[in-house]
């Protein structure tokens, strides 16, 4: 049994209780965190509790440490755990910059120490079904273009997310989960990305995104975050070549529309629009078409957990890869550029350059 301290115990930190609770091989014993209210919380939990982040790194009985702090304090930390010879889960983004990661991936490689990256929205419900189409091709055929959103009318939560400095704001905050995503069921490189910012709530840092990323091998996917909607677009809207499948949000409401090939086409009857009629934008007609619900996927892979104590057992791979990390953040990077300079970025990818 691993022994994990927790990091900064907020939101996301005292969730991680629960998420390791359900898992094998790992334990959560203690809580750091600078404030008084958060240390009496985990006390009534039964965790103990720490006075000084280097009280963390003495304790000889820590295998690892989980930093869930604001993001710029992300690879002080990680680094110094490392050297203490701790293992780290860092929640993500796991740093502001690639480099960043760069620099902890170097210290974690010189100490022989396992880093990773705690990418839950890969255990999604709604994303393990879009994966499922875009990998398998069984539902809706070779899948050419993906819309991923979320959206809603609350602004940028919290303190710290509305400050540059400590890297808030909706791209690294929301939009790392969704290109995450993307980029974790999608076979192929980069070929460009451009992207346009918001800053209507009038923060320094961006309220939303969208960006537009085309793939080497010829596949589109709009990705879009927004905190001023107050009418939502659906969670993901998929074509396909052989239908088109719209998931509405996390309770997986929606549908799959796609031609029956059993039957002759029936060509569309006009409809009126507008002042006139049109047949090219009329609904396709009902007996030439399938109508069938959005179902589960199962996941096909352990919980991330599992998949870490298995790690520091040496028994299997990572499930988030650092250099998946990497790539994410360097997209990222992309994304400023793209919508601070109003320009399409040619982006050059360096698989293979970064090492878990």
């Amino acid at each position: 049994m691993k022994n994990l301290v927790i990091v900064g115990f907020g939101g996301m930190g005292s969730y991680h209780v629960e998420l390791v609770g359900a898992a094998s091989g790992i334990t959560v014993t203690g809580v750091y965190d600078i404030a008084p209210d958060r240390i009496q919380a985990a006390t009534e939990k039964g965790l103990e509790t720490y006075p000084s982040f280097e009280a963390v790194l003495a304790d000889e009985k820590v295998d690892a440490v989980l930093i869930a702090t604001p993001n710029d304090s992300h690879r002080k930390l990680a680094i110094a755990a490392l050297e203490a010879g701790k293992h780290v889960v860092c929640e993500k983004p796991v740093t502001i910059t690639s480099a960043d990661l760069e620099a902890i991936l170097t210290v974690a490689k010189k100490e022989n120490r396992t880093f990773t990256v705690h990418q839950n929205r890969r255990w999604d419900s709604d994303f393990l079904i879009v994966r499922d189409m875009v990998q398998k091709e069984a539902k809706i055929g070779n899948v050419f273009h993906v819309e991923s959103r979320v959206q809603g009318a609350n602004g940028i939560p919290g303190d710290w997310r509305h400050l540059k400095a400590q890297g808030g704001g909706m791209l690294l905050d929301w939009g790392v989960h969704l290109l995450d995503q993307l980029l974790f069921m999608t076979n192929s490189n980069i070929k460009t990305v451009s992207a346009n910012l918001s800053f209507i709530l009038g923060d320094e840092v961006d309220d939303g995104f969208t960006s537009f990323i085309t793939f080497e091998n010829g596949v589109t996917a709009l990705i879009e975050v927004g905190t001023t909607n107050y009418v939502k677009l659906p969670r993901w809207y998929v074509k396909g070549t052989e239908g088109t499948a719209v998931i509405q949000d996390w309770d997986l409401s929606g549908e799959i529309i796609a031609p029956d090939r059993t039957v002759a086409k029936v060509e569309p009857k006009p409809i009126q629009a507008g002042q006139g009629l049109t047949k090219t934008m009329a609904p396709p007609s009902e007996e030439s078409t399938t109508r069938s619900a959005i179902t589960p996927v199962a996941a096909d892979m352990s919980g991330f957990y599992d998949n870490f104590a298995s790690v520091l057992n040496g028994e299997v791979e990572p499930i988030v890869k650092n250099e998946e990390v990497h790539r994410v953040l360097r997209l990222i990077e992309a994304i400023f550029e793209a919508g601070e300079q109003n320009k399409v970025v040619d982006f050059q990818e360096e698989i293979g350059q970064v090492k878990a």
